[in-house]
């Protein structure tokens, strides 16, 4: 090496004796019971305000200047409370007999005026009047046995009021279906009848988390204590977003959202802490002082972490959509709290468990045995069985003691000499053959990335609910009867000045009628004062098939193009399709800058952190392609349909333009979790003895177990999702799944210790001028030497 790259390498220095986070430690440890009754107190407090309160969650969905929108502007402006604000629903019945029954108007027609009255400037377009005589089927074997009512909805509503309105109208649905009888069919379409169900897989994701921290740790204590954080942090979080809910916009998944991140984050953070507190242990070290020692290593990657995780959320900001801004904002809450849980309610919990965190007796394994039965039992919706495994967990707890099989202290299994693990053989065997497993994993992220290329944004229609949803069997009776296309239909808005021909918007329904993706095209309606006009147009498509897509920006060019130029009518073009092309066109472009920001601010912060530019390079590279292997394989099974019976898709379809972004901001948040953890650990290895190579060795043989069980964690908490009914839950599940477990593989097991190897005392340079303006950043922490026995491959910095 050089005497130039030695001589800028910023020397090793040690914090001071009684830093922050020691302090903190050590008073959390002294003074766990005030701090566990703050918790507590904080807990109990929010969940009462949560209660009383009440949630205040709505969507404010609303798109910046896009042509979709100034047509619903237009649209409110020329007809107002007349409906027609984008969000349109459909009630759609089927009759064996003819629609054009009297009985079937006298059925029909009470539910229509309950949907007209359940909220102000709601419009039911019936088939019974003339408007709507398109809306019965004309051709084909269902003609004139389905129709339906158009339920146009105005631009000021908020979503969430959707639901209000669905449960407001159901006793006149079931009134309507039991005057058709059984020969009749009554169903609901549309994404605004659609009942969203939050997932409920979370509790098979505790189940497994339960069962990989009880084989990691092989301690009842040290399995509990991580979820217990985890669900403090987010107890407490839920109870923030939900008051926050009352003063900003947040969507009604807001909550399960955050949720989902504060448990994966909030046992990966205790984990990396409880891990290096047994450490301490069985290096000799005093429970407190190994508290200490933990919250001032792990507990400050910990920190910097969650700031990188944090970041990544907030970036989303940048989308300028307020419900976006409420999503990033609820779910960075629910990180700050399990940080915060991590760094002061752990070490008081270690604080009463104290050397009995390495045991565990048999009472307690079948205890957590039948408690993980219990939740099974919850997640598989069979209370009698939770409340039997319940009982039976309590009494084993209760009387275990005095039953000489179940008090008996399950045998301790000492830990294998760090040297002697089969991940540091591993880290030798990486260190000694980077270039091929650099190349093995650079082609194994490429090919899984390329189908990338092929990402197609779109909105997912109705078609991939359930079968057994409202929402879907209304989707398929349209489809059957007017065609794909009418489960998305157009909306065209004008403004007609005075003076303008009856010609002229004959010429727009005529020149429309004749695309060939248009199935239907009705005469223009004016409004009661002629200043404008509206038209309503079926395409042959479905709404998330790309001719759709393509049929709304034919329309906005050549086809209106030509209709303008003569009539002088500016036609445009919006209706819930034509919002989805725009949402998605909107967030792709975006998109770039997004990622962009992000990756540059964790640039500066990792820079900050590990006195290098290498290192955080290399991370955000890494990082990068891993999430764009990520993207390829959600290409493959949801857009392609690749293995899609097998995780419960039905339909191929575009990807929804919301998944890129959120995917991106939790996985990568997630991802620079193991990577602050894993180099963390090798840079304090490296100030320690200045050699990289037994840096790299021993860090990554240090952490690569917990890693990797926090990745199977991670794995199966998202991999649960699959369990869920709803199409955009299973993608999301799939996304993050298969994001952390090729980060934990590929990533960190390959890619970072070669690289790492390859570059040697390289990692940790910077020019001295940097280093100087750089704010200083101790993530390593006041770690305990420990002899070092010398490295075989031994690259010492600092020497000639």
């Amino acid at each position: 090496m050089s005497s130039d790259l030695t001589d800028r390498l910023p020397s090793p220095s040690l914090p001071p004796e009684s830093p922050v986070l020691a302090r903190l430690a050590r008073l959390s440890f002294r003074r766990r019971r005030i701090v566990l009754v703050v918790w507590a107190v904080l807990f109990l407090g929010l969940g009462a305000a949560q209660g009383a309160l009440g949630a205040a969650y709505r969507t404010d969905f609303s798109l910046p200047d896009t042509e979709s929108k100034r047509g619903l502007d237009l649209l409110s402006e020329a007809f107002p409370g007349a409906g027609g604000g984008g969000f349109e629903g459909q009630i759609v019945v089927r009759v064996d007999r003819s629609v054009t029954d009297p009985t079937v108007a006298s059925a029909l027609e009470p539910l229509f005026a309950a949907v007209t009255a359940a909220h102000q400037g709601i419009r039911v377009v019936s088939p019974f009047e003339p408007e709507g005589r398109a809306q019965v089927a004309a051709q084909g074997p269902q003609a004139g046995k389905i129709a339906y009512a158009r339920v146009e909805f105005p631009t000021a509503i908020a979503r969430n009021e959707f639901t209000a309105i669905t449960e407001a109208i159901k006793p006149a649905v079931e009134a309507a279906r039991t005057a058709l009888g059984a020969q009749g069919q009554i169903e609901l379409g549309g994404e605004v009848f659609a009942e969203f169900a939050p997932p409920e897989s979370e509790i098979f994701g505790i189940v497994f988390a339960m069962v990989i921290l009880l084989v990691a740790f092989g301690s009842v204590l040290a399995m509990g204590l991580p979820i217990g954080v985890a669900l403090f942090g987010i107890g407490t979080g839920a109870g923030i977003i939900t008051l926050l809910s009352h003063v900003m916009s947040m969507p009604d998944f807001t909550l399960t959202l955050a949720a989902m991140i504060g448990l994966g984050v909030g046992i990966d953070y205790a984990l990396f802490i409880v891990t290096r507190y047994r450490e301490g242990l069985h290096d000799g070290l005093e429970p407190e002082d190994a508290a200490v020692v933990a919250i001032d290593t792990a507990g400050r990657a910990v920190i910097f972490a969650g700031i990188t995780v944090v970041i990544s959320l907030l970036g989303m900001m940048l989308m300028q959509l307020s419900f976006v801004r409420g999503l990033a904002i609820g779910a960075s809450t629910a990180v700050l709290m399990t940080m915060l849980a991590s760094v002061t309610l752990l070490p008081a919990l270690l604080g009463f468990a104290g050397r009995k965190v390495e045991l565990t007796r048999y009472r307690g394994l079948v205890a957590v045995g039948f408690v993980a039965l219990a939740l099974l039992s919850v997640g598989l919706k069979v209370p009698a069985a939770a409340a039997v495994f319940a009982a039976l967990a309590v009494v084993v707890l209760a009387v275990g003691r005095w039953v000489p099989g179940l008090r008996t202290l399950r045998p301790y299994k000492q830990p294998k000499a760090m040297r002697d693990t089969v991940w540091y053989r591993w880290s030798r065997f990486v260190e000694h053959r980077p270039w091929p497993v650099l190349a093995v994993g650079v082609i194994v992220l490429g090919a899984l990335a390329f189908p990338v290329l092929s990402l197609r944004l779109g909105n997912s229609d109705t078609g991939n609910y359930p079968t057994d949803s409202t929402t879907r069997r209304a989707y398929d009776l349209l489809s059957d009867g007017f065609g794909p296309g009418s489960n998305g239909p157009l909306l065209l808005i004008a403004r007609t000045p005075a003076g303008t021909a009856p010609e002229a918007l004959r010429t727009v329904t005529e020149t429309v009628a004749g695309d060939p993706g248009v199935a239907f095209a009705s005469p223009a309606r004016p409004n009661p004062d002629g200043t404008a006009a509206q038209w309503f147009v079926v395409p042959r498509t479905a709404p998330q098939d790309e001719a759709t897509t393509e049929l709304v920006n034919r329309l906005r060019g050549d086809t209106l193009r030509s209709v303008e130029s003569s009539t002088g009518l500016d036609v445009i073009v919006t209706g819930s399709s034509a919002v989805g092309v725009d949402f998605a066109e909107f967030l792709g472009a975006r998109l770039p800058l997004f990622i962009g920001v992000v990756l540059a601010l964790s640039f500066l912060l990792l820079m900050a952190v590990f006195r290098s530019i290498l290192v955080p390079l290399k991370a955000v590279l890494m990082n990068l392609l891993s999430i764009g292997a990520a993207y390829g394989v959600v290409v493959m099974v949801f857009q392609w349909g690749w293995l899609g019976p097998l995780v419960g898709v039905g339909r191929a379809g575009p990807i929804d333009p919301w998944a890129p972004m959120m995917l991106f901001a939790i996985v990568f948040g997630l991802s620079m979790d193991y990577e602050v953890f894993l180099l963390s650990r090798m840079r304090e290895e490296f100030d320690r003895h200045r050699d990289n190579a037994a840096a790299v060795a021993d860090g990554l043989a240090s952490t690569a177990r917990v890693i990797t069980a926090a990745a199977a964690i991670m794995v199966f908490v998202f991999g649960s999702f699959l369990l869920e009914p709803n199409r955009q839950i299973k993608l999301f599940g799939v996304g993050l799944g298969v994001a952390v477990l090729l980060d934990a593989t590929v990533v960190r097991m390959l890619l970072v210790p070669a690289t790492m190897r390859l570059l040697g005392a390289r990692n940790w340079w910077m020019p001295a001028w940097l280093d100087r303006i750089l704010p200083k950043l101790n993530v390593e922490g006041h770690a305990v030497a420990a002899p070092v026995a010398p490295h075989p491959d031994r690259e010492v910095v600092g020497t000639r």
